[in-house]
């Protein structure tokens, strides 16, 4: 059996490290092994003991099976490396047939063995939660409570597989070019942009475990709390590893809007020469906060947020992986009182199907969010007891925790709303509410004000515009547009946020209702075009248009011939602009 797992496993090749001769499919996790045992000094056999399993370097298992588990002896499947934190000795990287691994192929085998009978595979490494092939992932713990322990529901719940990453069915949907690439194992460099919470950094997850399936190094690191020398060692790492051992290096930076242009420009020459394939997640416009020249090697790839019906498929995944029932409006549910039910350690948790839709609709599209809300309801009623409620859809009592549409709305606390003060989101609403008042619809107009204020806009900031808005788009339509607008931002100055939100309601319905007119705003776009674009030296001042206070300058022409209007009844004719621009009318926009 040893002899047949090793040739399936490939020709004999030499380790660097420990001049040891071993199959081909491992040379990859065993020289990790060697490498981190060289550094960390702590040669020599590893310990033996029942949980060794967990901590030594693992095989990836047949297609279709978590890459967490441990791979029966003589597995068909290619090696996939994994970097435990905790390393003892080489022998935990060696694989059948290496000197010192008899204890680690017994331990393997009796793995598997437990397997087969239902035991619970050892832990793995620290990674995305992957869905064993259903739907709901399964969580760790008898009870709601044990299970809701640890790590946020959010990340406990992150899908493994692309089959169960829920929304972003226009990118990653069926027969997509991203999806395609992906399941070919083809990754380009990317940079994802969307709104929290819309599944970028699961997605780099996904890749990442593709990735060590098919013996691909991913590296992750966060541009909030990484530096340009942590980029520099990576590189590093990546061209050794392309050179020596011909594998490729995927770098995900989560948050890269992070780093300033300078700290981006240090993967450029890399992406270019594929030493790294660059994963990027951010949250920020990548026009405004990425390096136009790292865009122009990458392929932006635009998360929208999750649609409802995307947000209620991942609430009641989480629901049944926790163990909780749902109330559906016309169904009875009874909690008899056995002998069974008395000695368990927990009621039944429910939850009204009301209260999922609930929060489908109040975390905006944002599914950690939405996740984060139910784990904290449901550990909110737990907390509180066993209790009794009557529900009165079904005219029944219900024995056990009882969660509502009210909880869901306490745990969020208030609708999610997404404002960013700084970044995109608060151009684009400026914009939108500029252009309702612009269209002249008061409706529009009172939502987009009350969506930044309601955001956390500074209402001083919206009475700036709303000045600007008075000349510009009403003008000589209402000319008393503009002292409503600077009324409103005294007002706003004196009372502030709350009290102002009304004052600036008011001149926002005002504008909407007020006739419009961009007279006075293109006749002085149309000069600042002719300044810009006249050739030559300005045309000088006309003579008879000068003030002259002194003698030598009306000695030299200065105010000569001059017409002082108020001594005559009707205007007098005198031309008022240069001779160079004589019949220019810029109201038209053309000489007359």
């Amino acid at each position: 059996m040893e002899g047949a797992g090793a040739q399936q496993a490939g020709p004999l090749v030499r380790c660097p490290v420990c001049l040891w001769e071993l199959p081909a499919a491992y040379i990859n996790s065993h020289l990790d092994g060697c490498l981190q045992d060289s550094e960390a000094g702590r040669g020599g056999e590893a310990e033996r003991s029942p949980q060794a399993p967990s901590k030594k370097m693992r095989l990836s298992g047949p297609p279709g099976e978590s890459s967490e588990e441990e791979e029966p002896e003589g597995g068909s499947g290619p090696a996939a490396p994994v970097f435990p934190l905790f390393h003892k000795g080489r022998a935990a990287a060696a694989p059948p047939g290496t000197p010192g691994a008899g204890a680690h192929r017994g331990a393997a085998a009796a793995a598997a063995r437990g397997q087969e009978r239902g035991a619970s595979p050892a832990p793995a490494c620290p990674g995305p939660a992957a869905s064993p092939g259903s739907h709901a992932a399964v969580l760790s713990g008898e009870t709601v409570a044990q299970k809701l322990e640890g790590k946020p529901l959010a990340d406990k719940l992150r899908p493994g597989t692309l089959g169960d990453y829920v929304g972003q069915d226009q990118v990653l949907g069926e027969q997509t070019l991203l999806r395609s690439l992906l399941e070919a194992d083809e990754t380009p460099s990317l940079v994802l942009w969307g709104p929290p919470g819309c599944g970028k950094t699961t997605l780099a997850h996904i890749i990442a475990s593709n990735s060590k399936k098919n013996g691909t190094r991913f590296v992750t690191l966060s541009a909030t709390s990484a530096k340009t020398n942590d980029v520099r060692d990576v590189i590093k790492q990546a061209e050794n590893e392309k050179r020596l051992l011909k594998r490729k290096t995927i770098l995900f930076i989560d948050e890269i809007h992070r780093f300033n242009k300078s700290q981006q420009d240090t993967f450029l020459p890399h992406v270019e020469c594929g030493t790294v394939t660059l994963i990027g997640a951010t949250t920020e416009n990548p026009s405004f906060q990425v390096n136009s020249a790292l865009l122009s090697r990458c392929r932006v790839i635009v998360l929208e947020k999750l649609s409802v019906e995307a947000m209620e498929t991942i609430l009641m995944r989480a629901i049944r992986s926790l163990g909780i029932r749902v109330l559906v409006q016309d169904e009875q549910h009874t909690d008899s009182a056995n002998g069974s039910s008395s000695k368990r350690s927990e009621s039944t948790v429910y939850i009204e199907e009301k209260a999922v839709s609930t929060l489908a609709y109040l975390c905006d599209g944002d599914a950690r969010t939405g996740l984060n809300g139910l784990q904290l309801a449901v550990q909110a009623r737990l907390t509180a007891g066993k209790t009794s409620h009557q529900a009165s859809t079904q005219g029944c009592s219900v024995d056990g925790v009882f969660i509502t549409e009210d909880h869901v709305k306490e745990g969020l606390q208030r609708s999610h709303i997404l404002y960013d003060q700084a970044g995109e989101e608060h151009y684009n609403c400026i914009s939108a509410l500029h252009k309702s008042m612009r269209g002249s619809d008061e409706n529009a107009s009172l939502y987009w004000l009350a969506r930044m204020l309601e955001g956390g806009e500074d209402p001083l900031y919206v009475a700036r515009r709303l000045v600007r808005f008075a000349s510009e788009d009403i003008g000589l339509g209402d000319p008393l547009a503009l002292t409503q607008a600077v009324a409103a931002y005294q007002g706003c100055h004196f009372i502030g946020m709350p009290e102002c939100e009304v004052i600036l309601a008011q001149c926002v319905v005002y504008f909407a209702r007020a006739p419009k007119s961009i007279e006075v705003y293109s006749a002085y776009s149309n000069v600042k075009a002719c300044l810009r674009n006249h050739q030559g030296p300005l045309p000088p001042v006309p003579l008879h248009l000068r003030n002259a206070p002194t003698r030598l300058m009306k000695d030299l022409g200065y105010g000569k011939d001059y017409k002082y209007n108020p001594m005559y009844k009707e205007p007098a004719e005198q031309e008022y602009l240069p001779e160079a621009l004589k019949g220019v009318d810029f109201f038209k926009g053309r000489k007359t």
